[in-house]
């Protein structure tokens, strides 16, 4: 028994370590373009605004108010729609028309304004109207989605997926269902991999932009480590510089 778990640990790892390879060797295009567009709203005052349902929002998080990260994020983070109220209400919540727009007229956007959709099955109801929202905005959309699950047959069925709608589309390359490895005895995958394949994608695509900005001459705002006496010094600067453009800061 406990060679059969070291041996399904190994193959998580392993395939983790692949999915990320995936990533790099065939998404270069599409990670270029979303990190240009991501440097050009900065380049203009702009902020990156991401959005996700269930653990998707997990990647507005990552991005938020980060050591190492961009400052002109803003998370848009509906309670209702992420886990620590009720989960399982949460899935009910993303099936339901007409939320989208409501969560948008709440945020603070400008026209130079980019937004990062997430949602690995990329077809719920909230995600689905959202990128509608924005796309009728006029704002660039990159999406972060399975095109493996959301094409699949036995994905379930809710009108135009995240993918079809998007601008730049960024594939995490996962399976149908997320879950990634058989272990003798369950009838039920384990090992999801559409969020630290998702972490890894937006960090990647705004390194790059920081290093695009950087190459023009530009200084982008960047978070440090507040447990450094320096660093803690230095968001404190930067939350008072940013505090009018991103609400929850």
């Amino acid at each position: 028994m406990e060679g059969s778990i070291v041996k399904a640990q190994s193959e998580y790892l392993l395939k983790v370590e692949k999915l990320l390879e995936k990533v790099r060797n065939q998404s270069s295009t599409e990670l270029e373009s979303a990190a240009q567009a991501i440097a050009n709203c900065l380049e203009k005052g702009g902020l990156i605004h991401v959005f996700g349902t269930g653990h998707s929002h997990m990647l507005a998080e990552e991005l938020f108010y980060r050591a190492g990260g961009l400052g002109n994020v803003n998370p848009i983070l509906e309670e209702d729609l992420m886990l620590h109220l009720s989960a399982s209400r949460s899935t009910e919540i993303e099936r339901t028309r007409g939320l989208a727009e409501q969560i948008l007229q709440k945020q603070n956007i400008g026209p130079h304004d980019v937004f990062i959709l997430a949602s690995n099955s990329g077809g719920n109801a909230v995600i689905e109207e959202m990128a509608q929202a924005v796309k009728g905005r006029g704002h660039t959309l990159i999406a972060v989605t399975s095109i493996t699950h959301a094409s699949a047959a036995g994905a379930r069925a809710n009108g135009v997926k995240l993918h079809q709608l998007a601008d730049i589309v960024l594939d995490n390359y996962g399976e149908l269902g997320d879950a990634s490895i058989s272990i003798p005895g369950l009838e039920t995958k384990v090992g999801p991999t559409s969020s630290v394949i998702g972490t890894a994608i937006v960090n990647a695509i705004s390194v790059r932009a920081a290093e695009i900005l950087s190459a023009r001459g530009i200084k982008p705002t960047v978070f440090a480590s507040s447990n450094t006496s320096a660093g803690e010094r230095h968001n404190s600067d930067l939350v008072e510089e940013l505090r009018k453009l991103v609400k929850i800061l």
